[in-house]
């Protein structure tokens, strides 16, 4: 069973949310048409000022700017950012408003909705192999609930409110599912290490995405004696 996120649930810090996102559900209705994903895998970014320590893998690293306005914002709210140029990334805005702080959404099951899901990902240029891969990796989840940068940075995943044709609602579970923790996926240097183990996961699930090294992160891993596990 499922509850509507509300503002106070989203206002803890990122390492404290990401666990609770675990098993909760992300409904997006997008020119009518309705996908309902079950989250699997999560990271916490932490914004300026946020946590005990800086994070260097944060958007929000350096201070508020265009890009990262929604970080800023109200919790509940999705920060929708662009990719490499091409990938639409969605994220739950959390912590107190003015303090920077987000949970990127790595991958999910798509339990309502897979082929609108699987048109949307082969519209792109996506390809789906199994019904696994539909929302497997954070660029593959953008496209398959449809919610595209800039069009839909900052809607309002607690109330549920339209912008730009779309509607996104975030609905917790009774109880989240355990989670293994462990450094974050292609962040470069020491913020993709276990000195930021700040990425969360259903072990065994098959829709979590792969672990890789970002740039640099492996060297420093290895000074550090960090072996993370790797997923298939």
């Amino acid at each position: 069973m499922t509850r509507p996120a509300t503002r106070d649930d989203l206002a803890g810090l990122p390492v404290e949310v990401a666990p609770s996102l675990l098993g909760a559900h992300l409904e997006t209705v997008v020119g009518g048409e309705t996908v309902l994903l079950r989250i699997s895998e999560v990271e916490a970014y932490h914004g300026l000022g946020t946590g005990d320590r800086p994070d260097p893998g944060s958007h929000a690293r350096s201070g508020p700017t265009a890009r990262n306005a929604t970080m800023w914002g109200e919790p509940g709210h999705l920060y929708v950012y662009l990719s490499h140029g091409i990938h639409s990334c969605v994220n739950v805005v959390c912590g107190p408003e003015g303090v920077a702080g987000g949970v990127l959404l790595r991958a999910g099951e798509v339990i309502e909705g897979a082929a609108v899901a699987e048109r949307r990902r082969r519209e792109r240029g996506g390809v789906v192999r199994t019904a696994r891969d539909l929302a497997r990796g954070p660029g593959r989840l953008g496209d398959a609930v449809g919610l595209r940068h800039p069009l839909h940075d900052g809607i309002d995943a607690v109330t549920g409110a339209e912008r730009a044709g779309a509607r996104a609602r975030l609905l917790l579970p009774a109880e989240p599912s355990a989670a293994t923790t462990g450094p974050r996926v292609g962040v470069a240097g020491i913020a993709g290490t276990d000195a930021f183990p700040w990425r969360f996961w259903i072990d065994g699930d098959p829709t979590v995405s792969p672990f890789r090294w970002g740039r640099g992160a492996a060297e420093v891993a290895a000074r550090q004696g960090d072996t993370p596990g790797v997923l298939d």
